[in-house]
């Protein structure tokens, strides 16, 4: 056994490469020196575009209990069509304020909580409390809407604003923000690697400054155009305020063609499109949800398997002399590292080193009983990491845990390869149903697991453990 990194993904690291550099680079120059905002700017926009369209649904769901043939099926159905607006993304209060955009996702969340009603009031009075409501909702956002925009022409409730990119086109957005005071946003300033040209608000920094001039300035709202930053830089300045208050939205590269997105996820900056960042998935709401569905899973899987188990550890007990149960220190997280259990694999004596330790990457087939072959061929050997999901050292699905040594390795080399630790890691991942174990490429895994935490959600993670229980049963993968 060696200490050498195998070939299907060693030349990604230590290696020249034309492409992205490593994420150590040297500190930026300081940008400009500014004084903080002397008072907290647009304090009642922030308020306004957190509980305005939340208040307003509340208000017409209220309003529609008056026809709900009692006041039990009124609370329930008002709560569960409020949560279902609330997860639908329809209290983000968009930019160009067009309820007719997304009328047909706010009819889907009204309508169909009126199901639930079904089994307790006569189908009827359950269409008619689901129809009134979706107008009311409606007819309350239009009037919410309307105020907004009467007040923003009025220079009230205004948010500030960011713009990244100081070229002849965050200009133009400039303008076009100055020009049409009844969107809501008041430029404060922009971020680009330097001031492109004359510009009528200030230049603030580069935008690696951008948490730091959002706290500063108090922004509500960041707009990413055309910058002289590279775009695998900008991933990491955005990533890295993902936690704070301000929305961002990008405008596409080729923002005059249609993109196959929906309309209603879309906002509008006087007939420029602009694409929101999704924030969903890093909330202390969706990180409850993802726990709560973890140990709910976690509990049933663990009891329907425990027979199993206890039967391979009395047989790894019997082959090997020593407990059947193998624990290795793993990063699990951002500063966060757990204990993690597998079932033993490896025919060792008790004296002799362990091949897999932490600073040797591939194990030798040879090393493993017929049985320990099996075991990691099948992924079966992991099973007991769902005691490590209850416990809450990691969660079902998430990027899989690293060693220390090795994760270290791969945060110096490979670009982004840290950033899988903004959620727990996992006992399966995106990245694994895809075939990315065992000594495949590192970068790969790294892509996808980031892909998974952009684009989280509880369908995702159902949809990983689906795939994991088909392919387990489909017959053992490629040994790791």
């Amino acid at each position: 056994m060696t200490n050498e990194l195998p070939e299907a993904w060693s030349a990604t690291i230590g290696q020249p490469r034309a492409g992205p550099q490593p994420l150590v680079r040297p500190a930026p120059a300081p940008g400009p020196e500014w004084p903080p905002a002397a008072r907290a700017p647009g304090r009642a926009g922030l308020i306004a575009g957190v509980v305005a369209l939340p208040l307003a649904d509340l208000a017409g769901l209220a309003a529609a209990g008056a026809v709900a043939p009692d006041v039990i099926a009124g609370l329930v159905y008002g709560l569960v069509a409020l949560v279902a607006l609330s997860a639908g993304g329809l209290h983000r209060l968009r930019i160009c304020l067009r309820v007719s955009d997304q009328a047909g996702r706010i009819l889907a969340a009204t309508l169909l909580p009126g199901l639930l009603l079904l089994p307790l009031v006569p189908a009827a009075s359950a269409v008619r409390l689901a129809l009134v409501a979706a107008g009311l909702v409606i007819a309350a956002r239009l009037i919410t809407c309307t105020i907004l925009r009467a007040a923003h022409r009025r220079g009230a409730l205004g948010e500030p604003t960011l713009i990244i990119g100081s070229g002849t086109f965050g200009a133009h957005l400039a303008d076009q923000l100055r020009e049409h005071a009844e969107l809501g946003l008041r430029v404060a300033g922009f971020l680009d690697a330097e001031p492109r040209r004359d510009l009528a608000e200030p230049w603030l920094g580069r935008p690696q400054d951008l948490s730091r001039v959002i706290v500063a300035r108090h922004i509500r709202r960041v707009i990413v155009c055309f910058s002289d930053t590279r775009d695998e830089d900008l991933v990491e300045v955005l990533r890295a305020c993902r936690g704070l208050t301000a929305d961002v939205c990008v405008v596409p590269r080729l923002y005059e063609i249609g993109v196959a997105v929906p309309r209603a996820c879309l906002d509008e900056i006087w007939g420029i499109p602009l694409i929101p960042l999704r924030r969903i998935g890093h909330s202390p709401v969706s990180r409850g949800v993802k726990r709560l569905f973890d140990v709910m899973v976690a509990t049933v899987l663990l009891a329907v398997s425990l027979p199993l188990l206890a039967v391979l550890a009395i047989v790894i007990r019997l082959q090997t002399g020593q407990s059947p149960l193998f624990r290795q220190q793993r990063v699990t997280g951002s500063g966060r590292a757990a204990s993690i259990l597998k079932l033993r694999t490896i025919t060792t004596t008790p004296d002799s080193d362990t091949p897999d330790s932490d600073t040797t990457w591939a194990v030798d087939p040879g090393q493993c009983s017929r049985l320990g072959r099996f075991l990691r061929a099948s992924h079966l050997d992991e099973l007991p990491q769902l005691v490590n999901v209850l416990r809450g050292d990691m969660s079902l699905a998430g990027p899989r845990p690293e060693r220390g040594h090795f994760a270290r390795q791969f945060g110096r080399q490979i670009p982004r390869y840290q950033d899988r630790d903004r959620m727990p890691a996992g006992l399966t991942g995106w990245a694994q149903v895809h075939g990315l174990h065992g000594d495949t490429s590192i970068a790969e895994r790294s892509r996808f697991d980031n892909q998974y935490i952009e684009y989280w959600s509880p369908w995702l993670d159902v949809v990983i453990l689906l795939r994991t229980v088909g392919s387990a049963l489909s017959g053992p993968g490629a040994a790791r």
